[in-house]
């Protein structure tokens, strides 16, 4: 069985801290970049992003779309991005958000996460509103693969609440997610690992209380459910008070940004990553 995810992440914190840095390539960027809104503009954004990543941070996560929207072309700069990435110690966390049912599912699960996968990741996006049920067959297959699948559980876009705070019994929709995923990381868990291999991704600008998540600012003493926690910088959350938001759960956040240190440019990158640890340093402190 392959080292899981959740060591590798558990590792990569205690090396690189738990910043994550997006790589967005929209357009507004490339423009602010000098870069042309085509192919070689998302390459060499892509790829200078991928530079000022190695050595700071320890987790970088393209969004996928950004890449499609150039077609074909630009799906080859995101394989090829994810080989240069395979060949450093960063792990990456595909932004695909992919979710569907039976063999579909599983044909994305053989192009982000299988054996012969073009984009090489160490871990995917997922949608589970076709029902949690249907991610069986890619949580148990990314088990076997080492590989980590991040849930969408409470988003921070407005029109999500309406569904993400639906109830089921007694629990909201995005409660029952998280306990899923909880009950799957205590079963699967490798050893004593601090970290399981399967997370939810939770909106940093959310009050969880308001999502039936108030349990998770307690934190997990053992297996605990990685956060993927996107809205830091441009979206209004501050990385300095990430134990304000996440309380004894931020020891298990993947704090993500990305427009925020993005904008500084290619010749500002590196220096923007720097700041943006200083400041999660004192929120984590």
């Amino acid at each position: 069985m392959p080292t899981s995810f959740g060591v590798k992440l558990s590792e990569s914190f205690a090396k690189y801290g738990q910043l994550c840095v997006g790589i967005d390539p929209h357009a507004a960027l490339l423009s602010d970049w000098g870069l042309a809104d085509g192919v070689q503009g998302l390459e060499s954004f892509a790829n200078s992003v991928l530079d000022s990543a190695v050595g700071r941070v320890g987790i970088i996560k393209p969004q996928v779309s950004f890449f499609e929207r150039h077609g074909s072309k630009g799906f080859a700069v995101l394989e090829k991005l994810a080989e240069r990435a395979a060949q450093t110690d960063l792990l990456v966390i595909m932004d695909a958000k992919r979710g569907d049912i039976g063999t579909t599912m599983d044909a994305y699960f053989d192009a982000w996460l299988g054996h012969n996968a073009p984009f090489v990741s160490d871990a995917l996006t997922v949608s589970p509103y076709l029902g949690f049920g249907s991610l069986k067959d890619t949580l148990s297959g990314a088990l076997e693969r080492g590989k980590g699948v991040f849930v969408l559980a409470a988003t921070s876009n407005p029109e999500g609440a309406s569904v993400q705070r639906a109830t089921l019994g007694e629990k909201t929709l995005a409660k029952s997610m998280w306990d899923s995923l909880s009950e799957i990381n205590a079963v699967t868990a490798a050893g004593n690992a601090k970290l399981g291999s399967f997370g939810a991704v939770l909106g940093a600008t959310l009050n969880l209380q308001s999502f039936g998540l108030g349990e998770v600012l307690e934190g997990q003493a053992k297996s605990a459910t990685p956060i993927l926690a996107p809205g830091f910088g441009a979206q209004g959350a501050e990385l300095s008070a990430s134990k304000q938001l996440f309380g004894a759960a931020a020891p298990q956040v993947i704090h993500s940004v990305s427009r925020s240190v993005l904008q500084a440019g290619a010749a500002g990158l590196a220096k923007s990553i720097d700041a943006a640890k200083a400041e999660l340093a004192i929120g984590l402190g």
